[in-house]
This record gives C-alpha cells, structure tokens and sequence, in this order.
C-alpha cells in the first residue's frame, strides 16, 4: 500500500465477536441523526437479527434514511416475511444479486457482496467479519464464533461512507429501484477522532481487483520479525504461497491460525492440501477447534494489523466484493495480536511437521482431490489470476 493511501488521526477500537459488536452498532444506530447504511453479507431471521431489525426501525421513526444492502446467496434463507416487515418500517432494502440456482453455470453466479460494512452519519463505521446472526451455537455446546469486527471514529469514516454510498448507488441502478435514492451529503464530522493512522481497502471487480490481496502482499515483504494470519478459509495463491515461505526463509516468524473444525467440506480439506509445504518450510499451524472461526485478521511486526471480511481464498481475492481496514498503530496490533497468542495458547492445536507426515494416505488424497477441484472451478469458470491461469504451477513440493 501507498502512504498516500493511509489517513491520521482515527481512533479505532477493536471488537472481538458478536458480544461486542452487536451492542456498539445498535447504540450507534440509537445515536444516528440523519442516515445509516448496513452492508452485510447475511442477515438472518432470528434474535440478533430481528434485534438489529428493530434499532434500524427505531431510527426510521425518528426521521433517519437507513439503506440495508444484503446479498442474495448469503441471505437467501431470510424470510419473505422479515424482508417485508423491513420494507414497511421504511428502510430501504436492495439485494445484491438474488440468489441464482446453484445448478447453473452462469459466471456471475459466484460473484457475492461479501463486504460487512456499517457507517452512521459521519461519525462512526464499522468493517469486520461479522454478519448480523446469532453466532452462538444454536445447540449451545459451543462457544460463538471466532471474528472481530472493528469501529472507526475520525477522518477515515468519509471514506467508508463514500465506499458504502457508492456500492448502494450501483445496485439500485442495476436494479432501476425507485425511491432509493441518496441523501444529500451531511457536514463534516465534529468529532476529534485519535492518533491512528488507518486505511479503508476494498475488493471488487473493476478497480480494486488486487488490493487487499496486494496490501497483505506489501505487509509481509517488508515484515522483519513476526507475521500472524488468522482465516477461517486459507487457500492462497501462489504469490501469496511464496511470499510467507520467503518470509519464513529470512527469518522472520510465520504463524497461521485457522479452521479446525470442518464447516465446508471442500475448503476444508483443499486448506489442508498447503499444510506439508508451509510446515517444510518452517511455518507454525494452529488450528482453532474449540468452535467454529470466523476471523480474518492479520498483525505484522507489532504495529501493521488488519481486520475485514475477506478470507485468503479464491472467492475472497478473486471474486466477491470484500472490505477490510489496515492499520498502522503498535497499540492497535498489540491488542489484536494478544487476542490471537492468547487463543493459540489456550484453545488453538498446533500441528507438528513430524505427526503431519503420519497422515493417513487417505486424507492426503482426499486433500488433494479437493485441492484440484477447487482451483478447476476456478479456472473453468474463468476467475483464475491472470499471472498464473495459462502457466503450469510449480509443484508445491518445489516451493522452498
């Protein structure tokens, strides 16, 4: 990332899971004046939602614009009945893209607004990894959800606003909506903010294709000591593969913290396909079994941090529209990386290079297989990284 692309003087407060994130935009929705945009991958019927549902009607009846933006295969098992309701309280609701059948072949198809993202007025916004759902386990034996999400005060929040802004703009143009339109731009923001520098990246299919991909990629270049990634889907590409060997090769400590406990089966096992090559070349794996993790998040040397909706996989990087904050602040990193020693220490199963290399045949095969068959999707669906979709990948055995 550029400097340029930084902004001084943010206060940013971290918010790990939904027990602290739900309560902080439902007072920010309590506290909103004049408008409120909600971005968010799933909204579902159930506590939190019709929780969250209630504060957006809340601020409805006390004049505010509120614009729900959901997406149409991340919501699709939101009720008719709990659409409607939104509707008729006054927020204005757009999906993006409605569900298509999972049996069709139409590229668009695999292209998700993914982003969860939400701004009040000018004064504060909020980006992470968190839907608006309960993230407790329904049958109560796990804990919630491994995420954060985090809340930005200050200069930064122009920025996400006009992100938010835009994204409504294009899907109610898409979809010729009437009575959708946007409020007249509100007065700068009076609030003193901090001392953080912060940036607002996001991906989408024109301009941004590459950047957060590309801001991970800076982060670790110039990383000289320490670099901790925790996602709940990992399957970088091969620039990304070498990038954290190479790191590993200098010197520099490269810890993962990801999934143990199998959600999607395909994810799951093609993650595991890496494992072998990142643990030849030195790198620490952490599991997470516990429950169910959610994150995606990263600190690097103590002071550069990221927090966001995407995942380092091909959906994430390639195809959906993702939004993430990077932070250069020592407090900030320092904060999120004790959260994330801490979970490593106390609930996180490191994986040893000596016992991986026991794995049954079978699991090998059946890693592998998932491996091939995600990146042929891919490729077939003609979303394969321009650099690397007509070159013959190097085995990973031969990536030290």
């Amino acid at each position: 990332m550029k400097g340029r692309d930084f902004v001084s003087g943010n206060q940013l407060t971290l918010l790990p899971s939904g027990a602290a994130y739900f309560p902080a935009i439902e007072a920010a929705f309590d506290r909103a004046r004049k408008d409120i945009y909600l971005q968010t991958y799933i909204f579902q019927d159930d506590a939190t939602g019709r929780r969250i549902a209630e504060a957006l009607k809340r601020a409805v009846l006390r004049g505010v614009r509120v614009f729900l933006l959901i997406d149409g295969y991340g919501s699709k098992d939101l009720s008719r009945r709990m659409l409607e309701t939104l509707q008729t309280d006054g927020v204005r609701t757009l999906v993006y893209r409605p569900q298509i059948s999972p049996w069709t072949f139409r590229r668009k198809r695999l292209r998700r607004m993914h982003r969860k993202v939400a701004v009040v007025d000018r004064e504060i916004a909020f980006v992470g990894g968190i839907n608006i759902l309960d993230d407790a386990d329904a049958s109560g034996d796990l804990p919630p959800r491994y995420d954060f999400a985090v809340a930005v005060e200050g200069p930064l929040v122009d920025m996400i606003r006009l992100s938010a802004r835009r994204q409504w703009s294009m899907v109610a143009w898409k979809r010729f909506r009437k009575g959708v339109g946007l409020p007249g731009e509100l007065p700068v923001s009076t609030s003193a903010g901090g001392t953080m520098k912060a940036a607002f990246v996001t991906r989408d299919n024109f301009r941004h294709r590459r950047d957060i991909e590309a801001a991970y990629l800076q982060g670790i270049a110039g990383a000289t000591t320490e670099i901790i990634l925790c996602h709940a889907y990992f399957l970088p590409g091969v620039d990304f593969r070498h990038a954290l060997i190479g790191a590993a090769e200098r010197g520099v400590r490269v810890v993962l913290l990801l999934q143990g406990r199998m959600e999607f089966f395909l994810q799951h096992y093609a993650s595991r396909a890496l494992y072998g090559n990142f643990l030849d070349a030195g790198i620490e794996i952490y599991e997470y079994r516990k429950g169910f993790l959610h994150a995606k998040v990263a600190v690097i040397d103590g002071h550069w941090a990221t927090v966001g909706s995407s995942n380092i996989d091909p959906f994430s990087l390639l195809l959906s529209r993702e939004a993430n904050v990077v932070v250069e602040d020592e407090g900030f990193a320092a904060t999120l990386g004790q959260c994330l020693i801490k979970t490593m220490e106390t609930d996180g199963q490191r994986i040893l290079r000596d016992n991986w290399k026991k794995e049954s045949a079978g699991l090998r095969i059946i890693s592998w297989l998932c491996y091939g068959l995600l990146r042929l999707m891919m490729v077939i669906s003609g979303y394969a990284p321009e650099h690397d979709r007509f070159r013959k990948e190097r085995p990973l055995s031969q990536e030290k």
